[in-house]
């Protein structure tokens, strides 16, 4: 068993470092699609004037979709109801807002009233734009300013919140580091034997050293890499699962969130890479030297193209699959038919189920792919140049 406390830690506190800048992905805020959900069939809001019933519940669809997949300043379970000035009410969880605008300022999301109301904070008010779901700084009643072409003017605060994403990323890393903290600790009071839950993750463990590891990295070097292995493989299963549940989490498919990942790959391929590595880039043994001035821009190139691969797969796809799981729900409910709405519940019973298996899968490529550019970095070459 390899559990590593000083490359786990490092691993955690870069992940922690990086982010509040997720919040510039995938921006657009729940309690925004809340409000313009629950708005929909007003003649007053501009966005449904005119429409039809049919082209409303299609806007209401998209909203629906949009509502699970992108990141929010609050953990928005459900609405129910209305209030006495008509808005739906919702039941949430407030999450910490920092922004910095001259100076830093700190307030609840719930200050936002979803989406309704300017917060104000420090003298300073600040509402959420519903078209894009910045924040930006308002008038006392929330109203912004804009251009000619509908942008809008007013000043944008930089925006570091405990959104919905970071605070998954944050309880994710608390399971993880309690989880292999406790397990650790059994195999030394038991003599290496695991206890409690560790007897259910022991062989998954042992499955991504003997079986991704060891083969793609070699017995020589794989023990430094194991921490990050075990570590990516874990950080993205949870995640992945965690965004299956009702509570509408979608980190592994906010692109920010993938390419930190892949950044980080990247980064300890190149510091630990060895001179072979790097002579097979810049100049291949065994090839013509004309050659070798054409292929070394390519070679260095695909170091760019590895990690922009693993950040696009993982992205994509658990993307993909959230829309059309949320797409067939969708469907059920508007489908409003008795063979349409069971048949549409069925297929989205079948992808849940499909998606359970990609979660663990995707966590399972991601190691994978990880491992083996390690493994080419370490890789020791044993060749004669002019016999190549």
């Amino acid at each position: 068993m390899v559990i590593s406390k000083k490359p786990l830690l490092f691993i955690y506190a870069t992940l922690v470092a990086i982010l509040p800048f997720i919040g510039y992905a995938n921006p657009t805020d729940s309690t925004t699609v809340s409000h313009q959900v629950a708005h929909a069939t007003e003649t007053t809001h501009d966005d449904t004037k005119g429409l039809t019933k049919e082209q409303i519940k299609e806007k209401e669809t998209k909203e629906f979709i949009k509502h699970h997949l992108l990141d929010s300043h609050d953990f928005h379970l459900f609405s129910y109801g209305k209030d006495e000035s008509g808005h739906e009410k919702h039941l949430s969880f407030p999450l910490p807002v920092i922004l910095w605008d001259n100076g830093i300022h700190f307030f609840m999301s719930s200050k936002f009233e979803h989406g309704h109301a300017a917060a104000e904070s420090n003298g300073n008010y600040y509402a959420i734009n519903h078209h894009n779901g910045q924040i930006y700084r308002s008038d006392a009643n929330g109203n912004f300013t804009e251009d000619e072409k509908g942008h809008v003017t007013n000043v944008k605060p930089i925006d570091l919140s405990i959104t919905k994403n970071v605070s998954m990323i944050l309880i994710t890393g608390l399971i993880m580091f309690l989880l292999f903290y406790s397990l650790g600790k059994s195999y030394k009071k038991n003599g290496s034997i695991a206890a409690g839950a560790g007897r259910f993750f022991e062989p998954i463990i042992l499955y991504v050293r003997d079986e991704i590891a060891i083969p793609n990295i070699g017995e020589k070097h794989y023990r430094k890499y194991m921490s990050f292995l075990l570590t990516i493989f874990f950080f993205v299963w949870f995640l992945n699962m965690f965004g299956l549940t009702p509570l509408g989490v979608n980190v592994t498919g906010n692109i920010a969130v993938t390419a930190s990942l892949a950044i980080l790959a990247y980064l300890i391929t190149t510091f630990t890479a060895k001179k072979d590595y790097w002579k097979h880039i810049f100049w291949m043994p065994g090839v013509p030297v004309p050659m070798k001035f054409i292929l070394a821009p390519i070679e260095l190139l695909g170091t760019f193209i590895k990690p922009f691969s693993l950040m696009i797969r993982l992205y994509a796809n658990m993307l993909a699959g959230h829309v059309v799981l949320m797409s067939l729900i969708a469907l059920m409910y508007s489908a409003n038919h008795f063979v349409g709405s069971p048949l549409a519940f069925l297929l989205s019973f079948v992808l849940t189920i499909l998606e359970v298996l990609v979660a663990l899968l995707q966590a399972y490529i991601f190691t994978m792919l990880a491992a083996l550019y390690f493994g080419s970095a370490v890789e020791e070459h044993h060749h004669d140049e002019a016999h190549h």
